[in-house]
């Protein structure tokens, strides 16, 4: 993409009243359309969606292709896309306003700082959609499904929330099933080394990203972990 596309997509970002951003890490306000400044942690049904309703993430959506079919597949839920990269979110906060998606919004930050913007037990569901794996052993602690990760989901879901992961990196499908299994409360509902080797686990899995598509063609297996904490 050019720079100057990249421009105009930040541009057209700073105007769509379904996307939030806040990459300063040190205060929960939020930056919407036009400038506007909010908190939303606690409150995202009763300020955004005026609904209430199951929220459900996408942590690390890209360009969104997840929260975009959950948005339109469940639309007495709430779903919130979320990634640092302002270029990727674009595309699904644009077919999200042209879809006249009210259950769906974006926001922009880094993982690590979500704890500002959910209050406790605000989310039902989290979705994890083929996340950098992190490979090198000193990166270990940035993986979504690392310790320090898991205990910020904890705070955030409801009792019983699901969270999803699905990548094609067996490094990271085995680590996080090492990791569960010393989690003392957590539970497995599936793991699956291999979803398109039979009948899919979950029928959800059926919406396919742009990176799956990528890892599918490379004649990569893609995995599927279900687990609550």
């Amino acid at each position: 993409m050019s720079k100057r596309n990249k421009l105009q997509r930040f541009a057209d970002l700073l105007s769509f009243p379904n996307v939030y951003e806040n990459n300063n890490g040190r205060s929960a306000l939020l930056s919407g359309a036009f400038g506007a400044e909010k908190v939303l942690a606690g409150k995202w049904n009763e300020v955004h969606f005026q609904k209430e309703a199951p929220i459900i993430l996408e942590l690390g959506c890209g360009y969104g292709e997840y929260s975009v079919a959950l948005a339109r597949q469940f639309p007495e839920k709430n779903i919130i896309g979320i990634d640092c990269k302002g270029s990727r979110l674009w595309k699904g906060a644009s077919i999200g306003l042209e879809e006249n998606l009210k259950n769906l919004a974006f926001l922009r930050t880094r993982i690590e700082m979500i704890s500002f913007f959910f209050g406790n037990q605000e989310v039902s569901e989290i979705w994890i959609t083929f996340p950098d794996p992190f490979l090198e052993n000193y990166r270990i602690n940035r993986r979504l499904t690392s310790p320090a990760f898991l205990e910020k989901y904890k705070e955030m879901l409801k009792p019983n929330g699901i969270i999803h992961l699905k990548t094609d990196e067996s490094t990271l499908y085995l680590y996080t099933l090492d990791i569960l299994s010393k989690e003392k409360d957590a539970k497995v509902i599936i793991a699956n080394a291999d979803i398109y080797e039979a009948d899919l686990p979950n029928p959800l899995l059926t919406t396919k990203t742009r990176y799956e598509n990528k890892f599918l063609g490379e004649g990569k297996a893609i995995k599927y972990i279900q687990f609550t904490l």
